[in-house]
């Protein structure tokens, strides 16, 4: 197939603002250049698509971002601002796909989803967030209605949130492996990677820490700088040692060394790619059992799973981490979340959107 990747008009890929949807996209293009497709990647200006090989283009496209629908009211209404970067996005998304096989969406946002119904070149959507927006959740529904096939999620739960969708397409996510080195290591750290917003939850990671006078490590993109400072102000100096937000080569080794991740979210992730990539080294994760994770790990295998917003309980669970057998964490990602398994449930589902569309013309 001939594929043109839409990426997220949150920021440019390797800038940390577009959270997992940078390393979902990147990992899905490493996946399907190893299957022999051809892909196009239309992105903001400054992207660095790591795992790209040279049958991989990249296409820039310069534009005020979109603020991102996860930090807005669930009412609010739709903006394009002037200079549009996803408008951008879009049009020379369409421009390529004249001589392509399908359009594929990262964009959580009303517009290539409206484009869907106005364009003969077929659009699928991999959806990335819950529904975070009454005008895209009413849209998704019509777009549905006409086109059933032509959106996927990463998990169960997630899709849940779109009750109008019946058999929704789940196809998880994937990684490729050898980006990731497997560690043994007991007595690291405990560590915590997202980005640094209110949603993700990190004061409770911080509590436990606290109370076990250790600190922790946090990697990601600071996008909140009021709530990270509320944070430090409420626990002893030293707790939080701030990692910054590292690409994969450099997050992996240090993340590694972990004998912990903690996941705190207080909104369902779709996914949790950074569960995977802790797993992928080895490392267990006890997590809030709230979206997407509590799909992921298995409970007393590959971390534990606890109530939540329940902090005694991740206090409880991290005390007896070390029951878990690491290599479990890696078989699991192995065996479920690679970039090969990832792209062929993508070119699958992706393949019968193509058929149906001919099919229909």
């Amino acid at each position: 197939m001939h594929i043109v990747l839409i990426s997220t008009p949150i920021g440019f890929i390797g800038s940390g603002k577009g959270g997992g949807v940078e390393l979902t996209l990147s990992s899905l293009v490493n996946g399907l250049e190893v299957k022999g497709h051809t892909v196009d990647v239309v992105a903001p200006k400054n992207s660095k698509l790591i795992e790209a090989g040279s049958k991989t283009k990249l296409h820039f496209v310069e534009g005020k971002e979109q603020n991102s629908w996860q930090h807005q009211d669930y009412y609010s209404l739709v903006t394009i601002p002037d200079n549009s970067l996803l408008s951008g996005m879009i049009e020379k998304a369409i421009d390529i796909g004249k001589k392509a096989d399908i359009i594929l969406n990262f964009s959580y946002d009303w517009l290539p989803i409206w484009m869907t119904l106005n364009i003969d070149i077929p659009i699928a959507h991999i959806i990335s967030m819950g529904s975070e927006s009454f005008v895209i959740n009413n849209l998704i529904s019509n777009v549905y209605a006409k086109h059933p096939y032509n959106f996927a999620f990463h998990s169960k739960i997630q899709a849940s949130d779109y009750p109008f969708i019946e058999n929704p397409i789940i196809i998880g996510n994937g990684f490729k492996l050898s980006n990731y080195i497997f560690q043994d290591c007991k007595n690291g750290p405990l560590g915590w990677v997202g980005r640094v917003s209110p949603e993700k939850g990190l004061e409770d990671a911080a509590y436990v820490a606290n109370a076990l006078g250790e600190k922790l490590n946090v990697w990601g993109i600071v996008q909140d700088e009021s709530y990270a400072s509320k944070i430090e102000k409420l626990f002893s100096p030293g707790i939080l040692q701030w990692r910054g937000f590292l690409e994969t080569e450099k997050l992996q080794k240090e993340l590694g060394t972990c004998r912990a991740l903690l996941n705190t979210p207080k909104w369902n992730e779709a996914y949790g790619n950074v569960i995977v990539e802790a797993l992928a080294c080895g490392v267990p994760v006890v997590a809030y059992k709230r979206g997407g994770p509590s799909e992921i790990i298995e409970h007393g295998k590959t971390g534990f799973l606890a109530k939540p917003d329940d902090k005694e309980s991740l206090l409880k669970y991290l005390k007896i981490i070390n029951k878990i057998d690491r290599n479990n964490c890696r078989e699991w990602v192995e065996n479920n979340a690679s970039s090969d398994i990832f792209a062929s449930k993508v070119v699958d589902w992706l393949n019968m959107i193509i058929q149906v569309n001919r099919s229909q013309g």
